[in-house]
């Protein structure tokens, strides 16, 4: 069920180590046009964010990964960093989130790294998706088609290859949100 962005709800899940700017300025950019961002952590302790392996700066998460349902949200925002998806792989709650959502079939959209997450969850079988490059055999060997382009939308599933494609990949997610339910081409 297709809805405004300003009355939508999004769940962002991040653990130490997530990219910087592939959390925040989604984030900033939904908030912005009035959506309602949860970011959902291991921990309560503030979360640190990289860029170029240096810490950038610290996010308070609302809530720990335990505590969301998918059923209270409308799409899911999982930023990369190479460790946050490793960490958030071996997570029980974050990989259960994560299916809940691709049960309901609500948007995931997974930049940079994190399509990892998808590998994890087993979503990516016979999907077209992107990363980034050195994730890419294992999206393959996953399943997906996979291709080099800013922003891959097949179904439900968004990804995106690295903090140039933030624009394109918000933009992307929104429009999923706006439109969820309609066919949406690879």
């Amino acid at each position: 069920m297709s809805k405004p962005i300003d009355q939508a709800s999004i769940l962002i899940l991040a653990s130490d180590g997530f990219e910087f700017s592939e959390l925040t300025e989604p984030r900033d950019t939904l908030i912005e046009k009035g959506a309602r961002v949860t970011v959902a952590a291991p921990g309560l302790e503030p979360i640190a964010g990289e860029s170029g392996g240096e810490i950038k700066g610290r996010i308070q998460p609302n809530t720990t990964l335990d505590k969301p349902e998918a059923a209270d949200f409308d799409a899911l925002l999982l930023p990369g960093g190479q460790r946050n998806p490793d960490n958030l792989r071996i997570e029980e709650d974050a990989i259960r989130l994560i299916k809940d959502f691709a049960d309901q079939g609500k948007p995931i959209a997974a930049i940079c790294h994190a399509p990892w997450l998808l590998v994890e969850a087993d979503l990516l079988r016979g999907k077209t998706a992107t990363s980034w490059p050195s994730l890419r055999t294992d999206l393959r060997n996953a399943g997906a088609n996979v291709v080099d382009r800013e922003v891959a939308v097949d179904g439900n599933i968004i990804t995106s290859r690295n903090p140039d494609d933030i624009p394109a990949f918000t933009q992307a997610l929104i429009d999923a949100v706006e439109n969820v339910g309609e066919a949406v081409p690879a």
